[in-house]
């Protein structure tokens, strides 16, 4: 049980490294929206470049803060037999539900926005607005590392919840 827990470790590790990197693009948003709105309002100024700047910040917080919302358990939860259940078997609904609803939702977020993102890739896409942002591409690239980034914590989570079906002891339940 001592390498499930180094793995769970290393793997909620890596969630809250992601997590803090969010947290920098939300301090990143909230300076570009100011900087944007000053320009704007007091100088009439305006540029497209900045203004996609700040939905990419935005975009990014939420892809990218999606597995550590996990790791801290604050994603929405629907609770109806949940809330009231032992330990084991809210272990058991996690593994369940990571297996069967997370995991092919993630594979099937990775295989239907591959081939958006590699064709961005080898046109190396740029925005479509003049002025606008160059390396869409890279922005693209986001859906995949927030499906490989969500698929971490769900496996800690995963791994996490099969330690506790694994345990004998009946304090457990």
């Amino acid at each position: 049980m001592q390498i499930l827990d180094r793995i769970i470790h290393l793997l909620n590790r890596l969630s809250a490294g992601f997590g803090l990197l969010a947290s920098w693009m939300m301090i990143c948003l909230v300076l570009s929206v100011v900087i944007v709105v000053g320009l704007r309002y007091v100088f009439s100024v305006g540029f497209v470049w900045m203004q996609e700047l700040y939905i990419w910040f935005h975009a990014t917080a939420f892809l990218l803060g999606a597995g550590y919302t996990l790791l801290h358990d604050g994603h929405v939860r629907i609770d109806l037999f949940y809330r009231g259940a032992r330990p084991r078997i809210k272990a058991l609904i996690n593994c369940l539900g990571t297996a069967f609803f997370a995991a092919p939702l993630l594979w099937l977020i990775c295989d239907r926005s591959l081939p958006m993102v590699t064709r961005s890739w080898r046109i190396l896409e740029k925005s479509r607005e003049a002025g606008g942002l160059p390396g869409v591409y890279l922005f693209k690239t986001l859906i995949i590392v927030f499906a490989i980034a969500f698929a971490i914590q769900f496996l800690a989570l995963f791994l996490a919840n099969l330690k506790i079906l694994l345990q004998r002891d009946e304090a457990s339940q």
